[in-house]
């Protein structure tokens, strides 16, 4: 990774190259919620100003609570900035599967985009048939800045549904873990059965339903990295 003359990563590197190729409304696409039991995927997509960003951003993960919430309202503030925001239900989920869900959403979050943007900076690997020239970076929300934005934003916007959803859903700790599979989690979902967020097709919720929903096929591609396939943790 290219680093900057301070010693920090250079985090603008993927955004040049694609200017050099004639590119100038870069998008950075990422989501956070894949692995949770309940709750939506939620994915943004974020086209930084032209002149750059001096905000301290970075992978949402190795943020604090209070941290991605100060950058993620500077985010929203930023002159220049574009943000589009794409969900997932907890049906729709069960019904095309996560991987399906989350490709959907990141196709959505850029076509949502005003002005739109001509290429997109993707976090992770390969969505088929995005809807615009596009880059797969790998771990991208520490490589991209346009991609740790897009993290951020997702997961400030994430968390602040789910610690709504515990007022409508009492008795889960949706407020606390998120909608993850933390032990106080299945202990109050094994104790008050599935809500309308659960996802029905993901194993802890499916195992207390009965006939069990049918789960669909992930679709991976062969040779696909186990770490890369295993669900978010929680914090993601």
């Amino acid at each position: 990774m290219a680093v900057t003359v301070a010693g920090l990563p250079d985090l603008f590197v993927f955004e040049r190259e694609a200017r050099e190729k004639g590119h100038v409304r870069i998008a950075g696409v990422d989501e956070v919620g894949r692995g949770p039991l309940a709750g939506p995927v939620v994915v943004a997509a974020v086209i930084l100003p032209a002149d750059g960003l001096s905000l301290p951003v970075n992978d949402s993960k190795a943020l604090s609570a209070k941290q991605r919430k100060v950058l993620a309202d500077a985010l929203h503030e930023l002159p220049g900035i574009t943000i589009s925001l794409a969900l997932v239900s907890p049906a729709d989920i069960d019904r095309v599967n996560i991987l399906n869900a989350t490709h959907s959403a990141m196709r959505e979050a850029v076509q949502t985009l005003v002005p739109p943007a001509d290429f997109a900076l993707i976090d992770g690997l390969p969505v088929p048939s995005f809807p615009l020239p596009n880059k797969a970076l790998v771990k991208g929300d520490a490589r991209s800045a346009s991609i740790a934005a897009a993290s951020i934003i997702a997961k400030v916007y994430r968390d602040r549904l789910m610690v709504d959803l515990d007022g409508k859903f009492p008795g889960y700790g949706f407020a606390q873990h998120k909608g993850y599979g933390t032990a106080k989690h299945i202990e109050a979902l094994n104790k008050l059965g599935p809500c309308d967020i659960h996802r029905k097709t993901f194993a802890p919720v499916r195992r207390l339903i009965q006939p069990p929903p049918e789960q669909m096929e992930f679709g991976f591609p062969p040779g696909t990295p186990n770490s890369l396939v295993s669900p978010d943790q929680p914090g993601q």
